[in-house]
């Protein structure tokens, strides 16, 4: 009622797109306190309920993080206390704190009235202090179980359930198909928005702790599932749902049309390895790039090709332009689905003027030149409408059709599902989603011995649920292999 809400610093748009570091600055310990001093103590903390509606929109945080404790902590100045507090719940905050939506600032209480309280970036704060101030150690249990437990797939999911059943006592084993540990952190996220260094230092910390990491070694390829199944007491599938989804159009095979995540995946091992030196990535320098799709995925993209010196940069969005404010069918505590810009378009309208978004815009055809690259788009306008079974659908607006320069093409419209051979590999049931069949809770699949977790498990989602899939399958595997 008194302090204005206040987020985490951010470096200038224009100035930040001359380097590959991170663009937040840590607020000073004395204004995070009074922004921990906002928390209101409510009677109920939605911000923490952690569910969904039956519409699927997401309620507070799915880690059931002690919001208001830590804020009331950090406001009393014992930081130290509030860390213990923070990783009661969450494995690593140091990655929620970064690229977390934050579900639980769209229900704070607060924001029925006002600006919710900056959760986010107080959660930051204090596992970076944590880790400045040696207070975040490696903690190796004190005996172990004997029992051998492998992770298939070293995202957020994987490493969570490495990292609790490694405090159970039992030897943990994580597989990794790319050369370095860390899945859609490592390579699925670039590194101004999540320094690469903050993730292998946490890698670094699982090691001492016992974990054994296994890189360049991809399950039902290089290394047979039942070999794996033979050597371990049980399996957790974790590899996430990085399976792209396609638009199969006219001109679709021209060159220089990419999905997404090849285009970053790329980036930032070119990055890792050489500072872009050995040039073994897409480059959008100098091209006039188009990326079709929104999302997380699609702002990276943004954010990566004004880095490389893009001549232009434009985003389709097939939806419709978000509201100011809170519809009425999109009330509070939901996810508030409303007009922002994220930091890719910031950068953008800092270089070129503009938001980059075109809302509303369906791709229909790619045209290539004569040596068969992509060099311009056709679209047209669609509008909504409800159809004859009652769903929305698109209905194309006559005379809106239109032709934009394109010399580079990411697509970023999402994924449909788990890359095999994986779980064909392993024998597991897929739901027509593709997805890996387990029942939330026991995670359990048809095949003995066998649990999925993550995005592989419930399809492509946030950070934060797949550390709340790592930790409940850590807990079901526990009980398993103890029975």
């Amino acid at each position: 009622m008194e302090i204005a809400r206040k987020d985490a610093l951010s470096k200038d748009p224009s100035e930040r797109v001359q380097d590959w570091r991170e663009f937040g600055v840590r607020l000073p310990d004395s204004e995070l306190q009074q922004q921990g001093a906002r928390c209101m103590d409510c009677g109920i903390p939605f911000c923490q309920t952690g569910s969904t509606t039956p519409n699927g929109k997401a309620l507070g945080c799915p880690v059931y993080n002690l919001i208001p404790e830590w804020n009331d902590l950090v406001y009393r100045g014992k930081w130290r206390e509030a860390l213990n507090r923070l990783h009661k719940t969450n494995n690593f905050p140091e990655f929620t704190g970064r690229v977390c939506p934050a579900p639980c600032e769209g229900s704070c209480v607060l924001g029925l009235i006002d600006k919710p309280v900056a959760i986010k970036s107080i959660e930051q704060a204090i596992i970076d202090k944590g880790f400045e101030e040696g207070w975040v150690v490696p903690q190796p249990p004190e005996s172990r179980t004997g029992k051998k437990i492998a992770v298939v797939g070293s995202g957020p999911a994987g490493l969570a359930a490495a990292a609790q059943l490694n405090k159970a006592g039992h030897l943990v084993t994580v597989f990794e198909r790319a050369d370095r540990i860390g899945g859609l952190l490592m390579y699925g996220i670039p590194n101004m928005k999540l320094e690469k260094g903050v993730v292998e230092r946490r890698v670094k910390l699982l090691e001492a702790e016992g974990i054994t990491f296994v890189t360049n070694t991809e399950v039902g390829k290089d290394i047979s599932a039942e070999e794996i199944r033979g050597k371990f007491d049980a399996v957790i599938l974790a590899g996430g749902a990085a399976k792209p989804r396609d638009l199969p159009i006219e001109g679709r095979d021209s060159d220089g049309i990419h999905f997404a995540m090849d285009y970053l995946h790329a980036d930032t091992k070119s990055l890792l390895d050489s500072g872009h030196a050995d040039g073994n990535y897409i480059t959008a320098k100098d091209k006039h790039v188009i990326v079709i799709g929104g999302g997380d995925t699609g702002t990276d993209c943004v954010g990566t090709a004004i880095r490389h010196g893009c001549a232009t940069v434009t985003q389709f969005e097939i939806t419709t332009r978000p509201p100011e404010m809170r519809a009425d069918s999109n009330p509070w505590p939901e996810w508030p689905g409303v007009y922002k810009l994220d930091y890719g378009q910031e950068e953008a309208r800092a270089k070129f003027g503009d938001d980059p978004r075109q809302y509303e815009v369906m791709t229909k055809q790619f045209k290539a030149d004569k040596k068969g690259r992509v060099k311009e788009l056709h679209t047209v306008q669609i509008r909504w409408v409800i159809g004859d079974d009652g769903r929305m659908k698109p209905e194309e607006v006559e005379g809106s059709a239109r032709s934009w320069k394109a010399d580079l093409v990411l697509l970023a419209m999402g994924f449909t599902g788990p890359e095999n051979p994986l779980p064909e590999a392993f024998g597991v049931e897929q739901d027509t989603r593709s997805n890996v069949r387990a029942r939330y809770g026991d995670f359990a699949t048809n095949i003995e011995g066998v649990f999925a977790a993550g995005d592989m498990r419930r399809g492509q989602s946030l950070v934060v649920w797949a550390i709340n899939e790592g930790r409940a399958v850590a807990e079901a595997v526990n009980k398993w292999v103890m029975r």
